[in-house]
């Protein structure tokens, strides 16, 4: 019987040290040992010029104006993210040293951005360290830099007031980053040939909006950039994919969407149209054609084009014709990068209508950039249709000039219209 307690015990013994072993693999944050530990962000002036430029790109790169910009000035937070646990508020990043990471050495900086330890605690993954993990220790110095230059702004900021119990107990993360936080750095030559990858990976983190999720936040890598939904919005495939992602869309074009919003067919809007503003537009050509031949290399999913519908038994040509033709063109043309074409564009072509829906509602702006400046604006039509002609206009566009389909369901508009508190169809006597 001893014997048994001995071997129970060792057991034990070896299993939590495997634990702890596995927990500390997701926290250890010795790779950032290079970084600086004494001096606080707002202590330290860099005079190193060609750093500051090189950590502005970074910076572009990386998205960061979108989500820490709203309202109080550049990078002082308060953007506000949904998810399906609760609203995440972006938090202050400038150096005053109360509210924004002033008081942060590089070497916490470091810990923050790429393994998502703050100073207030875990950080959750919205904040996407789990793609700025493979950032390069290199690009992680000259963001430093860079973020020495900007302007202290006061702004205290609660990240996690919208989030009720137990989503807001930031200790929870250590076991979230223990099942899904690859904790390790970029494997490839970041600078060279592997820079599309790099990019799309690290800096870019375009999986955190285009590869679904499981049900506790986690991407699904079996799905890696094959699309998702993204805080009522969805973000559509752009891999291979010949249907509805990228696989017949050339690479000159992908780069032109990537730099200016629209490629003369696809227009960016909501979330990509923030990304092209704030971030895409500012890369150097090279790197976009990089990040296009990326994507067009990743494999795609499965899903095929489907017959077209028989639009026969539908009064979608008609709405179309009466509501759409004028800007969008009678065969579906558009109007070049001032209105989106229909025909040849693949982004309206996804099983999930979502976006196309929610623009029928809601309307929507397309991105502005300096390349093209004239970014065009889509009215909302819910007050002028009911959800069952705003499915068959969408199916009428999906399935004409030579698209194909699946149908969309009348109650995908209807849940719509009730989550995005959309007007309903005006009717008689009001």
């Amino acid at each position: 019987m001893a014997n048994w307690k001995w071997i129970a015990g060792g057991v034990v013994v070896v299993a939590a040290v495997a634990v702890g072993g596995w927990v500390w693999t997701t926290v250890d944050t010795s790779r950032n040992a290079g970084a600086d530990d004494q001096i606080a962000l707002a202590d330290f002036v860099s005079d190193d010029t060609d750093a500051i430029a090189r950590g502005e790109y970074v910076m572009r790169s990386a998205d960061c104006a979108a989500c820490h910009t709203q309202g109080q000035g550049d990078f002082a937070g308060g953007y506000e993210i949904g998810t399906p646990f609760g609203t995440l508020v972006s938090s202050n990043i400038t150096p005053d040293r109360d509210t924004g990471i002033g008081a942060m050495t590089e070497r916490d900086f470091f810990d923050a951005v790429r393994q998502g330890q703050g100073s207030k605690g875990m950080l959750y993954p919205a904040m996407p360290y789990t793609a700025y993990a493979k950032l390069t220790d290199q690009d992680m110095h000259d963001l430093w830099a860079y973020m020495s230059t900007l302007d202290p702004v006061s702004n205290a900021i609660d990240e996690n007031a919208g989030m009720g119990f137990p989503y807001n107990q930031r200790i929870a993360m250590l076991g979230w980053n223990m099942l899904f936080f690859d904790n390790s750095g970029f494997k490839g030559d970041a600078g060279g040939a592997d820079r599309g990858r790099y990019l799309v990976d690290a800096g870019g983190h375009c999986s955190s909006c285009h590869t679904p999720r499981n049900a506790l936040g986690a991407e699904i890598s079996d799905n890696y950039l094959q699309g998702a939904r993204v805080d009522g919005w969805y973000a559509p495939e752009i891999t291979s994919n010949p249907h509805q992602g990228l696989g017949q869309v050339s690479v000159d074009d992908i780069a032109a969407y990537l730099g200016t919003g629209t490629d003369g067919h696809a227009m960016a809007s909501g979330p990509m149209a923030d990304a092209v503003e704030h971030s895409l537009q500012y890369l150097r050509p090279d790197d976009l054609t990089a990040m296009a031949q990326y994507m067009k290399s990743v494999p795609g999913s499965g899903v095929t084009t489907p017959a077209p519908m028989d639009l026969t038994a539908t009064r979608g040509a008609l709405a179309y014709e009466v509501n759409c033709a004028a800007c969008h063109g009678v065969s579906g043309e558009g109007m070049g990068l001032l209105v989106p074409a229909f025909a040849d564009n693949h982004a309206v072509l996804s099983d999930d209508a979502t976006n196309l829906a929610r623009v029928m509602l809601l309307g929507a702006r397309a991105a502005h950039t300096q390349a093209a400046p004239t970014g065009g604006g889509m009215p909302s039509f819910a007050w002028k249709m009911d959800d069952a002609q705003i499915a068959d206009v969408l199916d009428y566009i999906r399935n004409s000039w030579g698209n194909a389909a699946r149908p969309v369901d009348p109650a995908l508009v209807t849940q719509m219209r009730s989550s995005l508190d959309a007007r309903n169809k005006i009717t008689a006597g009001e």
